[in-house]
């Protein structure tokens, strides 16, 4: 009789068809599932930051653990609910890219001056998640604005909770004095009203009293040049009855508004360049240069043909207007 043991089931067989073990079979899912795994875990620990975060800001509103400047700006504010529903516009509809960052001082005073388009002055809100979010010193950028943003209603105490600040020579001087970065759009209306005929090309920068209040300071004035502005609502005519009878500088004609209604007032998502030039030294100046009109004209040609040099070498760059 033989020794040998039958045994109730046969062993099982892991080969594969050329009767090697398969490699797939045991590794497939897992590595599925140690990716998936990671994913999960990397959402779930940005969902608990987020959520503390939340929880810290509220604590600090209700405990009064925050901070408003003479001029209503509230720094805290701004970061976590103001700006907070632009930066999905930032980042996923405008697509922003951001050039020459280091040319904005990381402290101390600067006087950013750009190119002012788009109907609405999005320019300005971009450019400041541009330097607060993306500027190695996280730079806060204090926007000048017009008598008419703090004449609206909601408007003026949203604008002034955000750091904007009236266009005006003493408050500029204040905050450059003070060590602020300080954001000016010297085409104004003229700017952001154009007609889509006349998309890229600088309007008159008035007076020149952004160069006057840098000469006053010795604050260096940075060239800044944005581009995709111009596409987001593109102006095809001008309703100026309306407009006077509204009180508002212009009332815009767009492909979408007013056509569509609301829906009207969503921008196209054109591609976005925001380049930050070489800083224009202003310090090495004499005493009473800001009283000197050729000068202050001298110096804001200057700033101003920079700026519209570099629109040129970026719209030469650009693939195309949505990419």
């Amino acid at each position: 009789m033989s020794d040998a043991r039958v045994l109730p089931f046969p062993p099982e067989d892991r080969s594969g068809p050329a009767g090697t073990e398969s490699a797939t079979a045991g590794t497939a899912e897992p590595g599925l599932s140690d990716a998936l795994r990671d994913a999960l875990g990397a959402r779930g620990r940005d969902l608990d930051r987020k959520a503390a975060g939340a929880l810290a800001f509220l604590r600090r509103r209700v405990s009064g653990e925050y901070e408003v400047d003479e001029f209503g700006a509230d720094p805290d504010l701004t970061d976590h609910v103001l700006l907070a529903p632009f930066r999905p516009l930032y980042d996923h509809w405008f697509r922003v890219e951001i050039r020459g960052e280091e040319n904005v001082p990381a402290e101390g005073a600067g006087l950013v001056v750009g190119n002012h388009s788009g109907t609405i002055p999005l320019d300005a809100i971009m450019t400041m998640l541009a330097l607060r979010d993306h500027h190695p010193a996280q730079r806060r950028l204090r926007p000048l604005g017009a008598d008419l943003v703090f004449g609206l209603p909601f408007v003026g105490e949203y604008a002034r909770k955000a750091g904007v600040t009236l266009a005006c020579a003493p408050d500029a001087e204040r905050l450059l004095t003070g060590g602020e970065l300080v954001g000016v759009w010297p085409e104004g209306y003229k700017g952001i009203g154009k007609p889509f005929r006349e998309r890229y090309k600088l309007q008159r920068f008035g007076r020149g009293g952004f160069v006057a209040a840098a000469l006053r300071t010795g604050a260096p004035i940075i060239p800044t040049a944005v581009v995709g502005a111009e596409e987001t609502y593109p102006v095809i005519g001008n309703s100026r009855t309306l407009a006077r009878v509204l009180g508002v500088p212009y009332l815009p004609l767009t492909p979408t508004f007013p056509w569509l209604g609301p829906l009207g007032l969503v921008p196209l998502p054109s591609k976005w360049l925001i380049e930050f030039g070489r800083p224009v030294p202003t310090d090495h100046y004499p005493e009473g240069a800001a009283d000197d009109p050729s000068l202050v004209f001298e110096v804001a040609d200057q700033v101003r043909e920079v700026i519209q040099q570099t629109l040129y070498r970026l719209l030469m760059q650009r693939r195309s207007v949505f990419t």
